[in-house]
């Protein structure tokens, strides 16, 4: 294939806005706002899932120190009701002595209640503890989300302008260029993955950074200044400037 020298130039404005659109489109797929984002709100899950299950534990707590309460209570009403009856002295010696008996028992019954009922205070302040460290990590957690979102978003905008202006000086410079000679190079672009054409710059190909052998370097040398010559190596376009070294 023939194209003009000073075409085949162009080659390497539109490499240079093809790597650039390479290297935001990386950008995009590796940004580190995106993790950051990520890394907030599993920690605000864990966080709301330890909430949860601070929440359910107070509610048992709540809901069995209440139970003991009322046993208590009952203890204390029944216990009342004996001691009414001693004082009252309707009671027989006989009825006194078994009431004097069950109001022993009441006492014991009541104290290990009150008992039970202190245990699960403690329990409960130190599920109150669990509960608030976990509403203050998942808060914090939830304010570290949101400015990982506005960071990542003010990122994927920057990278998005970027893109915009890389694309439009990309289309003006393929604007400019043959449609035979472009087509080459998107299809050795596709090939690479990266680029289509480099500089063949001090005798080595700035695509692959290898360096001509001599038979590929007088090949290169011979070739009419118009010929599209490809590297060897890695198939791009090489275009010859002044510091190919030829």
């Amino acid at each position: 294939m023939k194209a003009d020298h000073f075409e085949q130039q162009k080659l390497l404005a539109l490499a240079d806005e093809d790597v650039a659109l390479t290297r935001l489109a990386h950008r995009r797929r590796t940004l580190p706002e995106v993790a950051a984002v990520e890394a907030a709100a599993e920690a605000e899950r864990r966080f709301a899932e330890a909430e949860v299950r601070a929440e359910t534990e107070v509610r048992d707590l709540d809901r069995e120190q209440k139970r003991l309460e009322a046993d208590v209570d009952t203890v204390r009403q029944r216990a009342t009701r004996d001691q009414s009856r001693i004082d009252s002295g309707a009671a027989t010696a006989k009825e006194i002595t078994s009431l004097q008996s069950e109001l022993q028992s009441l006492a014991r019954r009541q104290s290990d209640l009150e008992d039970q009922v202190l245990e699960f205070m403690e329990r409960r302040e130190t599920a109150d503890a669990t509960l608030g460290a976990a509403q203050e990590g998942r808060a914090k957690a939830a304010a570290d989300r949101e400015r990982a979102e506005q960071l990542r978003d003010d990122a994927l905008a920057d990278i998005a302008d970027s893109t915009a202006r890389h694309e439009a000086a990309r289309a003006e410079v393929a604007a400019g260029i043959s449609a035979p000679l472009l087509t080459l190079y998107d299809r050795v672009k596709a090939q690479t993955g990266a680029t289509g054409a480099a500089p063949l710059k001090a005798r080595q190909c700035q695509g692959c950074r290898i360096e001509l052998n001599g038979r590929e370097l007088a090949a290169v040398r011979n070739a009419d200044p118009h010929e599209v010559v490809r590297c060897e190596n890695c198939g791009r376009i090489l275009v010859r400037t002044a510091e190919s070294g030829l």
